[in-house]
């Protein structure tokens, strides 16, 4: 029972203390948003950009010292000092819990530009967060079903028309552009109903990292692949704040980006084929070093 109580005493303090940075970081954030808005010139836009990744820098900063000071939960972390904070990368991982963006953000702040998520289009109605997130740019998006698509054909193509916007936004200052390749959170009910042909992983869907490669292709130096494991289990949010997570391994990979990947995925099929045995190859690899990571759980 004491331990159980240390624990929620430390989820609690740890919540409340993420609540207050980021309400702290959100005014001037919010506030350097509304500025940039008048004067579209491409200097000013750039200034502004810069002072916005610099105060999301710093949330990120604190939030992580609050992990390492109360949660205190050990990561084992290889490959991430190979990056730079002045290049341009897209950087893709498997997707298991919330909490992966909170590993992502701590092993990758100051180490590379700051990562940009796409998210989904109601996101920007959470409170102070749906705002700060529009202010730095992060992409929203708005996917339709193909049954949607079905009775409203005149509305194909609108996604990825937002996702051409979002990437030119991101050209004149250096950005990490994080994709979530399998679209959602893997769960074992989702594994079985996909048939999946990996053990820890679901498919990998092309689309959305093929048309940034072909929209930002000569922009982009570096594809960055991180692989997340939780050998005590996929946490959730709470179990993390509370400490409850026995140990986090992350694995980064730096991979050239070759010009054969740059292409028009949507209406290319032998491009849109090759592309997809390339991803596919990406993700068996993954699978197997997840195997390895995890191999304190399962043998």
């Amino acid at each position: 029972m004491p331990n159980k109580l240390t624990e929620r005493l430390r989820g609690s303090l740890s919540t409340l203390l993420y609540f207050f940075n980021t309400l702290f970081w959100c005014i001037p954030i919010f506030l350097l948003g509304l500025l940039k808005l008048p004067l579209p010139l491409k200097g000013w836009r750039t200034l502004c950009n810069a002072l916005l990744d610099g105060c999301a820098s710093c949330w990120i900063g604190f939030n992580n010292l609050i992990q390492k000071t109360i949660i205190k939960t050990p990561f084992e972390v290889v490959g991430v000092d190979k990056g730079s904070r002045n290049e341009w990368y897209l950087v893709i991982a498997n997707h298991q819990s919330w909490v992966d963006i909170l590993v992502l953000q701590r092993v990758f702040n100051q180490k590379i530009p700051f990562l940009k998520f796409f998210l989904k289009k109601e996101l920007i109605w959470v409170p102070f967060l749906g705002l700060a997130w529009w202010a730095l740019d992060f992409p929203f998006m708005r996917r339709y079903s193909r049954k949607f698509l079905e009775k409203r054909p005149h509305l194909k193509g609108k996604d990825i028309e937002t996702t051409r916007r979002a990437c030119a936004k991101f050209r004149h200052i250096p950005v990490s552009v994080m994709n979530f390749v399998e679209g959602t959170r893997f769960t074992a009910h989702k594994h079985d109903k996909q048939a999946a042909p990996y053990r820890h992983l679901l498919h990998p869907r092309a689309g959305g990292i093929a048309f940034t490669l072909a929209a930002m292709g000569d922009q982009l130096h570096k594809l960055v692949d991180v692989t997340i494991a939780y050998p005590g289990g996929i946490p959730s949010y709470w179990d993390f704040m509370c400490g409850r997570v026995g140990q986090i391994k992350v694995q980064v990979r730096y991979l050239p980006i070759d010009r054969k990947l740059v292409g028009d995925y949507f209406n290319d099929p032998e491009f849109q084929q090759e592309f997809q045995q390339w991803l596919n190859g990406i993700w068996h690899e993954k699978d197997q070093t997840l195997s390895q990571l995890l191999a304190d759980k399962t043998q």
